[in-house]
């Protein structure tokens, strides 16, 4: 073997990742060594406020301590035991985050995408083995602007081309709706539906936040015709629109909720679909499963995640410091639109200041991490754990970019 010289600084790693890595992803040119709270450090000791927090991932910041010392004292006992046989942490995360969510069961699993699965078999056996839905006949409606996850499944509802362009044949089965349309969704349904699966508040298409009383009006309507409700409060919940869970915030109580990104403590992937106990209890040994999901490390992980979410300190400071930053953003000259519930807001940039990349690009290089989505809008979901001097750094940061690209 010919012995190389690792590359230093931005520039080699960037390019060591361009030469042995696949482009699935367009990343800001920043690379990260180190973590902290609501700031991260670059390879060079460039210092950024983190106003992304890993899409939600990371609402308790980076490096929480309480979370770091759960993960550190799993790592010393049991980290995976698989399946096949109990560990002595799952038992206690089922109870922490089911007492949470205020639900009745919990299925275990990874990654977000994996819990929506989960989520559809469940709403499909429930159909069949409860509801008498014909075999094979099982649909479920979905909302158009949908984000559920990346797997051949999930994009073959999508209507985002960039998800599902070249990716078919797709999954039959399901009806997209307009989000926010409760008559819509409402003629969509038939005797064969057996479920709706929405966000309630859609993150990737840039915080849409639908029209009030919606929700409560889809709880109605699949109650009435015996349909289940299925909230991805993936990005939406656990502390970031303000509560718990996003659904609470329209008085509403889902039959099943799909929840991860957050409930690993930003530490590991960690997923579950909660909810009642009747819908869940339809899967049987060997019918679905995951090596990883409920490995001791997870569980620890997440029922420190429950802790910190138990006192409502984080979905307070959502409210506060969410409602704070909102007035800051629409202050702001150069933003066509500012959406937002909790800590979470999507804004639109007037076309003739840039492109959401360009405007990404200029708050990186002046010390604050975000990250567009389709084009003009700007998402901004900082750790809950930022505080208001922060956030004036952010809006600050925001404004000094919309000013000098406004001026060309």
């Amino acid at each position: 073997m010919t012995a190389t010289t690792a590359p230093s600084g931005t520039a080699g790693l960037i390019g060591l990742s361009d030469a042995h890595g696949v482009a699935n992803y367009a990343p800001l040119p920043v690379v990260l060594s180190h973590g902290e709270g609501a700031w991260v450090t670059d390879v060079e000791g460039r210092r950024y406020l983190d106003a992304l927090a890993g899409y939600s991932a990371l609402n308790f910041g980076h490096r929480h301590p309480a979370l770091v010392a759960a993960a550190r004292r799993q790592l010393d006992r049991l980290t995976l035991t698989a399946r096949a046989f109990h560990n002595d942490r799952l038992p206690a995360f089922q109870r922490d985050l089911a007492e949470l969510t205020g639900t009745e069961a919990v299925l275990p699993m990874n990654t977000g995408a994996e819990a929506v699965e989960s989520a559809i078999k469940v709403a499909r056996a429930w159909g069949y083995r409860v509801r008498g839905v014909r075999p094979g006949a099982a649909r479920i409606v979905v909302a158009g602007g949908n984000f559920h996850g990346r797997t051949t499944t999930v994009v073959s509802f999508s209507d985002d081309p960039v998800a599902r362009d070249d990716f078919g044949p797709f999954t039959p089965g399901f009806d997209r709706v307009p989000f926010g349309d409760a008559a819509a969704l409402a003629a969509a349904l038939t005797d064969d539906t057996v479920a709706v699966l929405v966000e309630p508040v859609q993150g990737e298409a840039g915080v849409i936040v639908p029209p009030p009383g919606w929700l409560a009006e889809v709880r109605r309507i699949t109650a009435d015709r015996g349909v289940l409700l299925i909230c991805d409060e993936i990005q939406s919940g656990l502390g970031r629109a303000g509560a718990t869970l996003c659904s609470e915030l329209s008085g509403v109580r889902a039959d099943l909720y799909t929840l991860g990104k957050a409930l690993g403590g930003g530490i590991l992937p960690v997923s579950a679909v909660a909810g009642r106990r009747d819908v869940l209890g339809v899967l049987r040994p060997g019918e679905h499963g995951s090596t990883f999901g409920g490995n001791p490390l997870a569980a620890a992980v997440g029922s420190a995640v429950c802790e910190l979410l138990a006192t409502g300190a984080f979905q307070a400071a959502a409210r506060d410091l969410g409602g704070y930053l909102g007035e800051r953003l629409r202050a702001l000259p150069g933003l066509t639109a500012v959406r937002g519930v909790g800590l979470w807001f999507g804004v639109d940039l007037d076309p003739g200041i840039g492109t959401g990349r360009e405007v990404c690009v200029e708050l990186a290089r002046r010390g604050v991490l975000a990250k567009e989505t389709h084009g003009a809008t700007v998402r901004l979901s900082p750790p809950l754990v930022v505080t208001r001097e922060e956030i004036d750094v952010l809006a600050d940061t925001f404004a000094a970019v919309l000013r000098d690209l406004s001026r060309g």
